[in-house]
């Protein structure tokens, strides 16, 4: 799934392409699960002739802000992404395609249908935005404020992290790669984090995530000593320089984590 880093260098590529310009044209593959509380063809509707002023992000979530209100707000889910192209065929899975008067198209493809696509007139104040927790690249809480959310917290840190009630956009990987930095181990119970692990583990949030966006969610440009290029497949012989990985599972999601550092 499409994670913060990820989900920002989507918002960047849309930013460029709609920003300041008319869809003249929006065309809405019928989908009565990717529509969120709108028919694909009221949806299509609402969007047809408004300008773009911008392109806003919260967690895994992103939306345009037009001339007129409601606003449509996506959520990719597995596999999710905008293509842009010209002159060119749709691509495959795609559900909406939008057209500037330039001819430049955009259009959002969702092949195993988890996405989401929302019109929503304050998109902050409405469910589901309303219900996610600060987003670490815009608003990482300061260090006590941190403290303070953690201390409500019980359960193995590996979950709390993913869970978007309390950070909006971290996700598995991002989550793994965080804590292999921060020398934590994925188990570890949320009150038994010392006041030297929960500042590490906060500025490992920012570094993780601000280093990822800053390459436009690009793995090839990740530090090479990152968990990230060895973490898939759950493969018996991973390892980093550190240590071998070991697999298992929290929160529900495969997690890899190396024991030898992370404690």
């Amino acid at each position: 799934m499409p994670e913060l880093p990820e989900v920002e260098a989507q918002r960047k590529l849309v930013e460029k392409h709609l920003t300041g310009r008319t869809l003249v044209r929006v065309a809405a593959m019928r989908d009565t699960i990717v529509y969120s509380g709108v028919s694909s063809r009221q949806f299509a509707e609402r969007l047809r002739g408004r300008k773009v002023h911008g392109v806003r992000r919260k967690g895994k979530h992103l939306w345009l802000e037009l001339d007129r209100r409601p606003w449509p707000i996506f959520h990719f889910g597995m596999g999710g992404h905008f293509e842009v192209y010209r002159d060119f065929e749709r691509p495959r899975f795609w559900k909406v395609e939008l057209e500037c008067e330039d001819g430049v198209c955009l259009a959002m493809t969702n092949p195993r249908r988890l996405g989401r696509i929302r019109l929503l007139h304050d998109p902050l104040s409405e469910p589901p935005l309303s219900l996610l927790g600060p987003d670490p690249l815009d608003a990482l809480p300061s260090v006590p404020a941190f403290a303070r959310m953690l201390s409500a917290r019980r359960g193995p840190i590996k979950a709390v992290l993913l869970d978007q009630k309390f950070l909006a956009g971290i996700g598995n990987w991002v989550a793994d790669e965080v804590l292999y930095q921060a020398r934590i181990s994925p188990f570890r119970l949320v009150p038994s984090l010392s006041d030297v692990e929960i500042r590490r583990l906060r500025s490992k949030i920012r570094s993780v995530i601000e280093r990822a966006v800053a390459v436009d969610a690009r793995s090839e440009l990740f530090p090479r000593n990152w968990l990230f290029h060895v973490r898939w497949g759950k493969d018996p012989e991973a390892r980093v320089r550190s240590g071998g990985l070991a697999f298992g599972v929290v929160g529900g999601r495969t997690t890899a984590w190396v024991p030898s550092v992370q404690i």
